[in-house]
């Protein structure tokens, strides 16, 4: 018998039935903070040594330890605090087995005869060289032994010249993201600077990152992921070998900060969350079940320009958000952090309960402000370049269905070559049946608008007849500030304008659902010096 709430449970825990497990019985874990460590080729504080190992995690009370892997053997790992400015160096070890424990399809890109594990860290979000960013070409294995082709350097150097925000540190391996990922390579990435000194924020134990992950685990406690697509999916999926990639994954257990459905003892005063979604594949619609309000201040790219309250935030895969929420009101209450997108009776909709049970500890000085930060616009007008870029469905040589960029594969040749110091707009054509969370690395943009078109005809005429059905739409309260990730809504041309400004090198841009991410919806990026005037449109 199991033990829970305090009495003998009549019901075995079985990991892989999601009714049988206790909700809100494990308490909240908040990630450590990465410690730098000396080292005589870099300034005191600045250089940080991360390894990446196999370790044993406990996702709930009432489960067995199960294998993760994790950045110092943690997941998530350790949070990387940073300053504005001031640089760090970050050494990522790969200590990993040689073999991984979950599914690999040998049939992608980059997979075939290299090595079965393999890692490269990309640090999401942020203004880095190149050869620091964690390109998914860039990958190395125990001891450097091997090396993909666009691996440069053991340190990676982040300048963090940009404003105060919160990034995520990640996986990106060619072909491999998903399962590595999932496997537990995530951690948080904190930039801090004078202006946030300054704006009296709720801080120190009333600051939480809270990472959302959905995981679906065996009978034993150990991780599931599948090795082909499910039976029932709505359309037939070929399966020309065991394993191969799946179009999606959503698992059945709700995760935040490594912990199965956790709960976080607070004060009845004001919080700042750090949320981030980091699954695979799913999106959640977060607000707290008595639609108390969220008091958005920040988004992937940093602050806003002033509060937002809402009650709701759509958060797509890579997608951050930074809300206050002020518990004052509601001594001695639960209150559950619910995704909407779920009815009552599934149990994914409850993601964590809050509890206004501690005491306290002192008067609440911690402020909203009525200002965040100056926000510098972009308009239409100062583009340079326009970039038309479809999102369709293709195939694999093996018949199994793939998501795809501008019609091309990630190895086709580079398309994108956006100039130094040049403003662009990409439009997103989504001609797919889903949305997709299209990330462009380096830098961050603004949304301008979406706008609804025929998509049966776009897809008779082979993506030559473009017909706008409705009128553009504005991006959402919660998606006004500075971003590195969007949402492309199916049947909609979705438009973001971004300056390139800071480094030329090699970057990618993909969609951030891992399973599409690995299935070749990614493309490169090429930032090149151009001395030739830059294309104008009309």
């Amino acid at each position: 018998m199991t033990k829970g709430c305090g009495k003998l449970s009549k019901r075995k825990v079985n990991p892989k039935d999601p009714a049988t497990v206790p909700k809100f019985v494990t308490p909240l874990h908040k990630p450590p903070v990465a410690k730098p460590t000396p080292h005589p080729d870099y300034p005191a504080n600045s250089y940080v040594e991360i390894t990446m190992r196999e370790a044993y995690h406990r996702f709930h009370r009432d489960f067995p330890l199960t294998k993760v892997w994790g950045y110092n053997g943690l997941y998530p790992g350790p949070t990387i605090e940073a300053r504005k400015d001031k640089k760090l160096y970050v050494k990522y070890l790969n200590k990993l087995p040689k073999k991984h424990f979950l599914p690999v399809d040998r049939s992608l890109h980059g997979v075939g005869d290299s090595p079965e594990v393999r890692s490269v860290v990309h640090l999401h979000g942020a203004n880095v060289n190149w050869e620091s960013d964690g390109h998914p070409e860039a990958w190395y294995t125990q001891n450097y032994e091997y090396t993909g082709p666009k691996f440069k350097r053991k340190v990676h150097e982040y300048t963090n010249h940009q404003p105060a925000t919160t990034l995520w540190y990640h996986d990106h391996t060619m072909a491999m993201t998903r399962l590595n990922v999932y496997a537990g390579l995530t951690g948080f990435y904190i930039i801090r600077d004078s202006l946030e000194d300054r704006l009296n924020l709720p801080k120190g134990d009333y600051e939480y990152p809270l990472l959302l992950q959905d995981k679906s685990f065996n009978e034993d406690g150990s991780l599931f992921y599948p090795d082909r697509p499910p039976e029932d999916a709505p359309f037939p999926i070929p399966t020309p070998f065991i394993p191969t990639i799946v179009p999606f994954f959503n698992g059945d257990l709700m995760v935040v900060n490594g912990k199965v459905w956790p709960y976080l003892d607070v004060e009845p005063r004001k919080y700042r969350f750090r949320i981030l979604n980091g699954s695979n594949s799913s999106t959640y619609n977060i607000q707290l079940e008595n639609e108390a309000p969220l008091y958005l201040i920040g988004t992937d790219g940093g602050f806003l320009e002033t509060p937002v309250e809402v009650t709701f935030i759509e958060l797509m895969p890579a997608e951050r958000v930074d809300v206050i929420v002020d518990f004052s009101r509601f001594k001695g209450e639960k209150i559950k952090l619910i995704n909407t997108l779920f009815d009552e009776d599934q149990p994914k909709r409850d993601i964590m309960q809050f509890r206004v049970t501690k005491p306290l500890k002192g008067k609440d000085t911690s402020e909203i402000p009525a200002k965040l930060a100056e926000m510098m616009e972009l308009h239409d007008h100062h583009a340079h370049v326009i970039r038309k870029l479809p999102l369709s469905v293709g195939s694999d040589k093996y018949g199994r269905i793939m998501m795809m960029l501008d019609n091309k594969m990630y190895h086709d040749p580079c398309t994108e070559k956006p100039s130094m110091d040049s403003i662009e707009i990409w439009e997103f054509i989504n001609a797919t049946p889903i949305a997709h969370p299209m990330h462009i690395h380096l830098v961050q943009f603004k949304i301008l608008d979406r706008q609804p078109f025929n998509l049966e005809l776009y897809q008779e005429s082979n993506g030559k007849i473009l017909e706008f059905t409705g009128d553009p739409e504005p991006p959402r309260d919660f998606e006004k500030g500075w971003k590195d990730t969007v949402k492309a809504p199916s049947g909609m041309v979705t438009r973001v304008i971004m300056h390139w400004k800071e480094h030329t090198g090699n970057y990618i841009w993909h969609c951030h659902l891992l399973e599409h991410e690995d299935h070749d919806m990614m493309r490169p990026i090429k930032v090149i010096e151009d001395t030739h005037p830059v294309q104008q449109h009309d």
